[in-house]
């Protein structure tokens, strides 16, 4: 189970919405939804949080690029929510390239595509892959994106899942709002 919040920051204060983040795909998908939360270039932040294993903030000013934080990024990664704010970038990755994929096409050197190698290459080929798929066990993005709204970065790594969002609700003044879709 999981929640999400939208936290748009206007002249009178926080407003806060509940959102679902089905037809989101990408982290820019996510920054899109938020910048059409406000009719201004004021910060809005997306917060997620899932079965009190992990929460995320995203924070949006803008047209800025969204800065991400997450609390553990290797339970994030086991999420398809948790996926989409781990993008490549904050990872330490290369992007992935989709057309890289067809150049891969019968790289083996044989006609029926039949690898000549041993089973200990498809291995190797695997661990590679789960590799690249992995993300480190612990927080990692951006800590100090709260920090001008009240939070500093030292309490926002101490937050336990459970009860992140309101801790962070608690810091920024808004805590009636975001109970009040949650």
């Amino acid at each position: 189970m999981y929640f999400a919040a939208l936290l748009a920051r206007t002249e009178d204060g926080w407003e806060a919405s509940d959102t679902e983040l089905d037809d989101v795909e990408t982290l820019a998908d996510l920054a899109d939804l938020a910048r059409e939360a406000t009719t201004d270039d004021e910060t809005v932040l997306v917060c997620i949080e899932q079965d009190g294993l992990w929460f995320g903030v995203v924070r949006v000013d803008g047209e800025d690029d969204p800065r991400v934080f997450v609390s553990d990024a290797a339970a994030a990664m086991r999420s398809s929510y948790g996926e989409i704010l781990l993008s490549d970038e904050l990872l330490g990755r290369q992007p992935e390239d989709p057309s890289a994929l067809d150049q891969l096409v019968d790289l083996d050197g044989t006609e029926e595509g039949e690898p000549e190698g041993s089973e200990d290459d498809d291995g190797a080929a695997r661990a590679a892959a789960a590799e690249a798929e992995t993300a480190p066990a612990g927080p990692l993005g951006d800590a100090d994106l709260l920090s001008d709204l009240g939070m500093d970065e030292k309490v926002l790594l101490s937050l336990s899942p459970e009860d992140a969002l309101t801790e962070v609700a608690d810091a920024l003044g808004c805590t009636d709002v975001l109970e009040a879709v949650r």
